[in-house]
């Protein structure tokens, strides 16, 4: 391990750097020449992180205690990505959304203070704009943060919005500069193609159509073919987080995740097809208006442009492109394994 108390005025911390978006942000502030200090729950990354010559230090961050395990000085950025998520959640523990989400930020925010941070970026949750959702007319980035009444995502989403709310708190008392980054749904791959549905384990929707497109098999649009989304591949959202830290007059605020364009059920469908389904049989389509409509929404990046500098580098296209060398190489197999792992029981 690299040690951890040298002096460098670039170094960042990313916590949860074992999760999905963790993972792919270590390496890419990597990449950025940054000095990257990768911390999540997990006891051991089984020397991942190692071997891009990056440091991992097991940390709970519901336990202020156990930062005492982190540097003392010279951190010029620290990256929340940790928490807890209803993707992730079996059954329903509401209490874990406010130990992780909450404790564990006020945790950050304490280690933060004393250490004399320069920048924080937190991810924020797309639930918080919930109600803005369900048409195409693009969700600022300063849109009002509300929470849904009556489902799995509710203390979830509180938790979150109080975790944003103590991060400006902290960033006024303090001095750093922060950055609520609010994620849609971030596309990437991971071995693991499950997730929780009110507490109920499932195949995500999306990787079910990859699979069903691989087979050649048909493959169904229900509802509108015509309803949007925003499809933000995960290198476009690390490079977000990267902007936030290396820009130099980035300013404080919440921004956006997203490429401002909507791609349509009927061009996801197509363009799955287009790239997994083998070329001599492809996929045939089959529409069922009668079942329900997908969700809908685009996000408005122009002040993540503006302010930050940012310009999408992957088009639809380009990210299952993508997506599809990364199924194939798994560069994150030694941290979360291979398919079989997940095979639903």
């Amino acid at each position: 391990m690299a040690n951890l108390n040298c002096e460098n005025s670039k170094r960042v911390i990313v916590f949860g750097a074992t999760g999905t978006v963790g993972a792919y942000t270590c390496l890419h502030l990597k990449d950025c020449g940054l000095e990257v200090i990768a911390v999540g729950h997990r006891d051991s990354d089984n020397g991942f992180f190692q071997e891009y010559g990056i440091s991992y230090v097991s940390v709970d961050i519901t336990d202020c205690e156990q930062f005492s395990r982190l540097p003392s000085r010279d951190i010029f950025a620290i990256v929340n990505l940790a928490g807890m998520l209803p993707a992730r959640m079996k059954g329903y523990q509401p209490q874990v959304y406010i130990d992780t989400n909450m404790t564990g930020m006020l945790n950050i925010l304490e280690y933060a203070a004393k250490i004399d941070v320069s920048r924080v970026v937190y991810s924020q949750s797309i639930s918080d704009v919930a109600h803005l959702c369900g048409s195409n007319e693009p969700i600022s980035s300063d849109a009002e943060s509300l929470f849904p009444l009556d489902n799995d995502h509710s203390v979830y989403s509180i938790t979150k919005n109080a975790a944003a709310s103590l991060l400006q708190h902290y960033s006024c008392r303090c001095g750093f500069r922060y950055y609520i980054l609010r994620f849609p749904n971030i596309y990437l791959y991971h071995p693991n193609p499950y997730y929780y549905v009110d507490g109920k384990l499932k195949m995500q929707g999306y990787r079910q159509l990859i699979y069903t497109a691989m087979r050649g098999e048909e493959i169904q649009i229900w509802g509108n073919p015509g309803k949007v989304r925003d499809i933000v591949y995960v290198k476009d959202c690390t490079q977000i987080i990267a902007l936030c830290i290396t820009k130099e007059n980035a300013e404080s605020g919440k921004y956006n995740v997203g490429t401002g364009i909507g791609t349509s059920l009927e061009e996801q469908v197509k363009g799955i097809i287009k790239v997994f389904s083998p070329a001599d049989t492809p996929s045939p389509i089959k529409y069922r208006p009668d079942m329900p409509d997908a969700a809908e929404y685009i996000f408005d990046v122009s002040k993540t442009k503006e302010k930050l500098g940012y310009t999408p580098r992957y088009d639809y296209i380009s990210y299952l492109e993508d997506f599809k060398k990364e199924m194939k190489a798994n560069t994150f197999e030694k941290l979360w394994g291979k398919e079989e792992t997940y095979k639903k029981q």
